[in-house]
């Protein structure tokens, strides 16, 4: 095990800049086989798009288009295009033109305009958004200078907020909104019927069509004013496959989705994502339930959030992902899942290849979790290599109450019945807690490990391999046998070890 002194992390530093140049610079070469459509900020909608100069404008008029397999819309670079895609089979979704990558971002305008916001409360330095608008998982200022932090409180029987570490006292907005740039999102107008928990009282429902209010405490004054650019984070997915089968996204860049920036469901095949940059995604709520009394960490509101760069959740075949730089997600920067509820899933010909994630809670996650009698469903064929993987759990996500969950590949204590798994030739570069968390019912499910390299504070955490039929695997520490788990443990036999003091 060596020293990971100060010249040591700069040629990593280095590395991963490397790295990220090469992505951000990279070249149109995807290939379109049938129709290529464009679209410009200086676009019309009622162009044909069939070339530069009768370009289409908005991603709305893309989704109205009947597009066939075959098909590739081509974003113009340098430009910035609102909203969302829902993707159709068999369409490439990419760039054309020179400079930047195309910009995708989430919500329809910048909040970055003082006629948007009012002053609702002058004492506390409170300011609503004069329009509705969906959740937000956070608010991003001056190109993620200052990033909010978002207040979630517990929804109870007596139909009041109270808060969610101290359910006994009412939440009161004016009174938990003690840090500048601090968020409340209001949905109140429509509820649930259905128990959560266990507990029969109706909740707030949060989906894709609950507008509701938005707060932000702001010390300086009107935060339109205040800064140069404010974005929200809505509770959307920026592209949208669906159950669609062979759908190509290439070279362009997604911001500010508060949901995921791409997902699938069902089982989807062909889908191929790479030479992206992906940030500042998810935070916005999935699943607003009662309190939760079995909560690790006490009685308090169970709330899910949104946070997945690239997401299949279900099945899926040749699934690629590669030459991507994803940075800064609530959740996770790419992942394969699902809690299969008694069907038959198989994920099969999975490649994370070459990739740069930052910041994100999750480098990596993936999990099968067999439930309700299914016993059929597998992983076979998952590759993951060459990805240089940092700082799990150092980024914005990391506003969420559970701390213990960050890790670089995180795979749960699920079934996780897999094989052809291996991980190989990945830089591991400090986790909050996990650097890897890699359980399966059986040894033999676990991936076969080999030549990676990881860097770790001594006194953190190195995580857990291995089976749990008998017994969950250790949780090891990064001490100074480190390397020898890596070793025997985790099976890495040529791994490269380093440790910060």
């Amino acid at each position: 095990m060596k020293e990971a002194t100060f010249a040591v992390l700069a040629e990593f530093d280095a590395l991963a800049e490397r790295r990220k140049k090469e992505i951000l610079e990279a070249k149109d070469t995807v290939q379109i086989n049938g129709i290529s459509y464009y679209v410009s900020n200086d676009g019309c909608d009622a162009n044909d798009g069939l070339t530069p100069e009768t370009a289409w404008k908005t991603m709305n008029r893309v989704n109205e288009a009947e597009l066939q397999p075959g098909d590739g819309v081509r974003f113009r670079r340098g430009d910035l295009f609102r909203g969302y895609i829902i993707a159709q089979a068999g369409v490439t979704y990419c760039a054309y033109g020179e400079g930047e990558k195309p910009k995708l971002y989430g919500w329809d305008w910048s909040l970055a305009d003082p006629a948007l916001w009012t002053l609702y409360n002058a004492e506390h330095h409170i300011w609503k958004l004069r329009e509705p608008i969906l959740d937000c998982g956070t608010l991003i200022f001056n190109d993620a200078e200052f990033v909010s932090r978002k207040l979630i409180p517990t929804y109870t029987a007596e139909g009041t907020f109270v808060c969610r570490d101290e359910p006994a006292r009412p939440f009161v907005m004016e009174e938990e909104m003690t840090e500048d740039l601090d968020i409340f999102c209001r949905y109140e107008g429509r509820f649930s019927t259905v128990s959560s928990k266990g507990e029969n009282f109706p909740i707030p429902v949060i989906n894709d069509q609950s507008f509701g209010e938005l707060y932000l405490r702001c010390d300086r004054g009107n935060p339109g004013e205040v800064f140069d650019s404010l974005e929200a984070v809505p509770r959307r997915t920026m592209i949208r496959v669906r159950e669609n089968n062979y759908v190509t996204v290439d070279n362009l860049c997604i911001r500010y989705s508060g949901a995921h920036a791409i997902s699938a469901k069902d089982h989807v095949t062909g889908l191929h994502v790479s030479n992206m940059e992906i940030g500042w995604v998810g935070g916005s709520i999935m699943t607003y339930a009662g309190t939760d009394p079995n909560y690790v960490e006490g009685r308090r509101g169970s709330v899910t959030r949104f946070g997945n760069g690239i997401e299949i959740y279900g099945g899926c075949t040749d699934y690629r992902v590669e030459n991507c730089f994803i940075y800064q997600m609530y959740d996770a920067g790419i992942t394969h899942q699902i809690n299969t509820n008694g069907r038959k899933y198989t994920m099969t010909d999975i490649h994370y290849l070459n990739n740069l994630i930052e910041d994100c809670v999750y480098s990596i996650e993936y999990f099968l979790d067999q439930t309700d009698g299914d016993t059929e469903s597998y992983i076979d064929g998952c590759e993951i290599a060459g990805n240089i993987l940092r700082r799990s759990g150092y980024g914005w996500g990391q506003q969420r109450h559970n701390i213990y969950t960050p890790a670089h590949i995180k795979g749960w204590n699920y079934v996780n019945t897999a094989r052809n798994y291996t991980v190989s030739d990945n830089i591991f570069e400090c986790s909050a807690y996990r650097m890897l968390h890699l359980v399966a019912q059986k040894q033999e499910s676990c991936p076969v490990m080999s030549g990676n390299t990881y860097i770790q504070k001594l006194g953190q955490t190195l995580g857990q391999y291995g089976g749990s039929e008998i017994a969950e695997p250790a949780n090891h520490s990064f001490d100074e046998n480190a390397e020898i788990i890596i070793r025997n443990v985790f099976g890495d036999k040529d791994a490269v070890v380093y440790f910060i003091r």
